[in-house]
């Protein structure tokens, strides 16, 4: 799901960090260095969460087309936004996944029940209450409508309906 360039970006990145905090920023130290321990945890860590950023923006380039979402703008939303808030704003505000319809080929919202285009049934329901059940329940976990009694048609019926 994540794309090999964001990979490569965080390997890079994450070179990078270590870099500047172990070669780099110590010229510039007014002070004698710090405990071993303290500096190795601190550097990597640093190092770490540059690559996760980088990682991050990867997925959100991945998964906002399997949404129906904008790639570019949600892209830049996490890079500019700082401190991984607007990664955080794209889980909050993503779309759900989207499905082909087999009848039609638009796409639906996987939890769709019928293609907002040609009205195929996309999804067992009950013909009572409409809500989702599985096409092995045998009475809705809902209403307790005998789901036998509904003409569902036979691509959503399980082996016991």
């Amino acid at each position: 799901m994540i794309p090999v360039w964001s990979m490569v970006l965080a390997g890079v990145a994450f070179v990078l960090v270590e870099y500047y905090f172990w070669f780099v920023l110590p010229r510039y130290r007014h002070h004698g260095p710090g405990p071993l321990g303290l500096d190795i945890y601190f550097n990597l860590s640093w190092g770490i969460l540059v690559a996760l950023y980088f990682l991050l923006v990867g997925y959100v380039s991945k998964d906002a087309p399997r949404r129906g979402m904008s790639t570019r703008f949600w892209m830049l939303v996490c890079v500019v936004l700082p401190g991984g808030i607007g990664a955080v704003l794209y889980v909050l505000l993503r779309q759900p996944l989207l499905s082909t319809c087999p009848a039609c080929g638009s796409m639906a919202q996987s939890d769709y029940h019928f293609c907002p285009q040609c009205a195929y049934q996309l999804m067992a329901n009950c013909g009572k209450c409409y809500r989702s059940v599985r096409t092995t329940d045998q009475y809705c976990t809902r209403c307790g409508h005998g789901l036998a009694e509904d003409q569902m048609p036979a691509r959503l019926r399980g082996p016991g309906n």
